[in-house]
């Protein structure tokens, strides 16, 4: 599966979770938002090979 979070993309093997795809190359899962297929993605669904995932910031304020 390919992971792009702005301008990095990561390839992963095999089935996990949009969580342990997350935490796997780095990221902070909390962070961040999954897409694919432009629709958002929960944290325990599980990415298959060849998925294309999109990582979208979390942005908070007031």
């Amino acid at each position: 599966m390919k992971l792009i979070y702005r301008d990095r993309e990561w390839e992963l093997e095999g089935r996990m979770t949009v969580r342990q795809a997350i935490e796997k190359v780095g990221l902070i899962p909390e962070t961040v938002l999954a897409v694919r297929d432009g629709k958002l993605l929960t944290e325990d669904t599980v990415l298959e090979p060849g998925d294309t995932v999109k990582l979208v910031s979390v942005v908070s304020g007031g």
